[in-house]
């Protein structure tokens, strides 16, 4: 019997009343998530400190980078072990959805921001890495790929089948974060190697990110019937029905997802124009300097008692004046460069 004609036996055998009550501090204690988690985030610490100092790697990430690193993989944790992991697998289709959020539009900005270009160099140098990961992070591929998978996730037909095959479901997810990883590359790249787009380019590229959400949100929201016949069976949580909890995941999906997408669109705008800003040629003020008149030489001192010193100084011709100087114009403070002088005219008898 193929996996999904045998959803519905596989669905009859989960029932309602041996699912014990929702728990706000209930845990999932999954030992290999968790192992997966912390060697994320050891080999990490391990890579931008001792590793780093052995092999002279790069300069030192510094601790904001380290912490928003951290925060991506303690974001992963929330949201694969605590209680929206419970509500989202067993309870409430709109957890799910929170979930998803989570696992695209959290942690995989937080990684990338928290990720130095060169811990990530020795990776793409061994032999046919750079060519795999040129291909996949160019814009277009990066767009399509998650989108397509976004989108082909939710339709009912496969969204029930992997919701109620644990392997399925947890090889969903590992696909969701890797590529939403390559998904946020052409905006957030911390490679020179593999650069990220250009201001313009980011902007478009996040405009292209919220149609799945839209047209996946809009149809799931707009649906008249329950599409997901796991969460209909599903015990009741908060008082939502089936339909209205299906609801509130599109919105999730469609309002939630579209304003963060806005919100990171104008975070990008305002990058641009500050970067534009920065270069802008400002010619500095004109400073207007008042002309000094000309020092008059000292005349030189006869000594004491020296008569030939003293005629000498007396025959030096003293300097005559400065010929006065006739201002032809306004010397105003729009005209003041173009003002035009000239000696006086001795051609003619005075």
């Amino acid at each position: 019997m193929t996996p999904i004609l045998a959803f519905p036996t596989v669905l009859a055998q989960v029932q309602p009343s041996t699912i014990p009550p929702f728990s706000w501090t209930t845990w999932a204690g999954d030992g290999v998530l968790r192992g997966g988690l912390l060697a994320l985030a050891g080999v990490y610490l391990l890579g931008v400190g001792p590793l780093r100092r052995r092999f002279r790697l790069g300069p030192p990430a510094g601790w904001g980078r380290i912490t928003v690193y951290l925060l991506g993989v303690l974001c992963l944790a929330v949201a694969l072990e605590g209680p929206i992991h419970e509500l989202s697998d067993t309870y409430l289709f709109s957890a799910h959805m929170v979930q998803h959020m989570m696992l695209v539009y959290a942690a995989p900005p937080l990684l990338l921001l928290g990720m130095p270009g060169w811990l990530l160099r020795p990776i793409v140098r061994q032999p046919g890495v750079m060519p795999v990961a040129r291909a996949l992070t160019r814009p277009l591929p990066a767009l399509i790929l998650f989108n397509a998978v976004f989108a082909l996730y939710h339709v009912p037909l496969y969204y029930n089948v992997i919701l109620v095959n644990q392997p399925l479901h947890i090889a969903a997810h590992l696909l969701f974060i890797v590529l939403a990883v390559i998904t946020w590359w052409p905006i957030l790249s911390p490679l020179p190697e593999l650069p990220p787009l250009s201001y313009p380019l980011r902007l478009l590229y996040v405009f292209g990110q919220t149609f799945s959400g839209f047209i996946v949100g809009a149809f799931i929201t707009n649906a008249p019937t329950v599409l997901y016949p796991f969460y209909a069976a599903a015990p009741r949580t908060f008082g939502l029905s089936p339909l209205d909890d299906q609801k509130i995941g599109g919105l999730i999906m469609w309002i939630v997802g579209g304003t963060y997408l806005l919100a990171v669109f104008s975070v990008i705008f305002f990058a641009w124009a500050n970067a534009e800003g920065a270069h802008d040629d400002v010619a500095p003020p004109v400073r207007r300097v008042r002309p000094q008149p000309a020092p008059v030489p000292a005349q030189p001192e006869a000594p004491e008692g020296d008569p030939s010193a003293t005629a000498a100084v007396a025959s030096t011709p003293s300097p005559q004046p400065a010929a006065p100087r006739v201002v032809h114009g306004s010397p105003t403070d729009l005209g003041a460069r173009h003002v035009v002088t000239s000696a006086p005219d001795r051609s003619r008898l005075n």
